[in-house]
C-alpha cells in the first residue's frame, strides 16, 4: 500500500494572515472573535464574527494578510474572496514543501483539491444587487468563474502547473476534511504522487450571516462580548461564530517525499466517511454517524484508540453537536479515554464552515511538531461530564504521536482523518 505523508501546510485564518502566525496565537489562547467590519450589521441578530485580519501582509511583521502579496490588483477582482484565501494558502504549503514541479511528468502527477461549503456567496450576493439595480449589461464575464467552487481548485492549478487530478468538494462543513481524504485516496490509487488539498471560504457577507441567523445556528447572546461567544461544550453556549480563512497541507507519496529529502510532518493514516442519513442540519441523536466515521479512520489506519493522544473536536459550539461528538468519541474509544486530549480551535478561530476541517488539518499537524496541544477558550461550566481532557483556557504540552480529527456538516456528512508521527 502506497503510504501518505505531509511535507507542507499553509493556513490563513482569523488569527493570522500565515501559517506560524496563526498558530503562535492559538497557542497563546488568543481569539480572533470581533465586531463585524466587512459591512454595518446593525439590526442582524449576530453582529460578531472571526474575519481574517487584513493589513500589511505576510511580508512584514504584524501577520495580517495582505492579498497584494498573492494576487495582483488587477486580477483580484475576478475572483472571490475565499478563492484569494485559498491561493494564498496552498501557496504558502507548496513553499513550505520545498516540491516545485520541474518537468512535464511531475506536473501530470501532481493534482490539487479544495473543499467549500458556500463558496462565493458574497460575490453571488454583489452581483444579484448590481443585476437589480443596474441590469445585465453590468454583469461582470467574471462573475461565474469568480464565484464557483471548483475554481479555487482550476486557479490554484493553472498558477502552479498541476496538471493531476483536479478536485472540488462540497460537503458542507466537512468538505475541508473530506478534501484532504479524498486527495489521499488519490495518491494511494496511484492516480496522483503529489495533491494538494485542502478548504477554503469566505461567508462573512449580509447574506451568509442572514442565512444562518434564520437557521438559529450562530451565537446571539455575546454580541457585546465577541471573544466569549464561541464556548465549545459550555453550558451557556448558544451557537457557532462565522469564520473564514482557507488551510492547505502537501501530501505526497513517501517514496516520492523521501527521493528529495522532503522534510517530512506526519503522516495521513486514517480516513472515514459516512452519513447520518437523519435531518438536513441536525446531527444523529445518538452520534451513529461520527460513531462510524471515527471507527472506519481507525480501522484503516491501524491504529488502536488508546494510541489517540489527541483529539482536534469538531466542537462547534452549537446546543447539540457539541455532546453528540463527545458520546461518539467515547464510545468509539470503548471507554478507553483516560489521558486522552480533545479541544475545540474553533473556540479561537469560530467556524470555518467548508475550510474548517482544512484549517483544522493543518493545527493538528503542527501539533505533531510542536507537542502542543491548543486550548478549548471560555470553558467556564462543562454541559456534561467526561473523563476527556478538554484542554480548558490554556494549551498544553505533551508528547502527541497519533491525532484524530473530526468534521461533520449539515445533511449528516461526516469526515475523520487520523494523522500520526512518520517512522521509517
Amino acid at each position: 500500500m502506497r503510504r501518505v505523508v505531509v511535507t507542507g501546510v499553509g493556513a490563513v485564518t482569523p488569527l493570522g494572515g500565515d501559517t506560524n502566525t496563526s498558530w503562535k496565537n492559538l497557542i497563546d489562547g488568543k481569539s480572533g472573535a470581533s465586531s463585524i467590519t466587512r459591512f454595518d450589521a446593525t439590526g442582524f441578530p449576530c453582529t460578531i464574527a472571526c474575519e481574517v485580519p487584513l493589513g500589511a501582509g505576510i511580508s512584514s511583521s504584524d501577520g495580517t494578510f495582505n492579498p497584494d502579496d498573492w494576487v495582483s490588483t488587477k486580477d483580484q477582482k475576478k475572483v472571490d474572496t475565499f478563492i484569494l484565501y485559498g491561493i494564498a494558502a496552498a501557496e504558502m504549503a507548496l513553499k513550505d514543501s520545498g516540491w516545485i514541479p520541474n518537468d512535464e511528468n511531475s506536473q501530470f502527477r501532481a493534482g490539487v483539491g479544495v473543499g467549500s461549503g458556500i463558496g462565493g456567496l458574497a460575490s453571488i450576493e454583489k452581483t444579484s444587487l448590481l443585476l437589480k439595480e443596474k441590469g445585465p449589461r453590468r454583469v461582470s464575464p467574471f462573475f461565474i468563474p469568480g464565484a464557483l467552487i471548483n475554481l479555487a481548485a482550476g486557479q490554484i492549478s493553472i498558477r502552479n502547473n498541476l496538471k493531476g487530478p483536479n478536485l472540488a468538494a462540497v460537503t458542507a462543513c466537512a468538505s475541508g476534511s473530506h478534501s484532504i481524504g479524498e486527495g489521499a485516496q488519490m495518491i494511494k490509487s496511484n492516480k496522483a504522487d503529489l495533491m494538494v488539498v485542502g478548504g477554503a471560504e469566505a461567508a462573512i457577507c449580509p447574506v451568509g450571516m442572514a442565512g444562518f441567523s434564520a437557521s438559529r445556528a450562530l451565537s446571539t447572546n455575546f454580541n457585546d462580548t465577541p471573544e466569549k461567544a464561541s464556548r465549545p461544550y459550555d453550558s451557556d453556549r448558544d451557537g457557532f461564530v462565522m469564520g473564514e480563512g482557507a488551510g492547505f497541507v502537501v501530501l505526497e507519496e513517501l517514496e516520492h517525499a523521501l527521493s528529495r529529502n522532503a522534510e517530512i510532518y506526519g503522516e495521513l493514516k486514517g480516513y472515514g466517511v459516512s452519513g447520518d442519513a437523519f435531518h438536513i442540519t441536525s446531527p444523529a441523536e445518538d452520534g451513529d454517524g461520527a460513531y462510524r466515521s471515527i471507527v472506519m479512520a481507525l480501522n484503516e489506519s491501524g491504529i488502536g484508540a488508546e494510541e489517540i493522544d489527541y483529539v482536534n473536536a469538531h466542537g462547534t459550539s452549537t446546543p447539540l453537536g457539541d455532546e453528540i461528538e463527545l458520546k461518539a468519541v467515547e464510545k468509539a474509544f470503548e471507554g478507553k479515554v483516560d489521558g486522552l486530549s480533545m479541544s475545540s480551535t474553533k473556540s479561537s478561530i469560530g467556524h470555518l464552515l467548508g475550510a474548517a476541517g482544512a484549517v483544522e488539518a493543518v493545527f493538528s499537524i503542527m501539533c505533531l511538531r510542536e507537542n502542543i496541544i491548543p486550548p478549548t477558550l471560555n470553558l467556564d461550566n462543562p454541559s456534561v461530564e467526561t473523563k476527556i481532557d478538554l484542554v480548558p483556557y490554556e494549551s498544553k504540552k505533551k508528547e502527541v504521536n497519533s491525532i484524530l480529527s473530526n468534521s461533520f456538516g449539515f445533511g449528516g456528512t461526516n469526515a475523520s482523518l487520523i494523522f500520526s508521527r512518520y517512522y521509517n
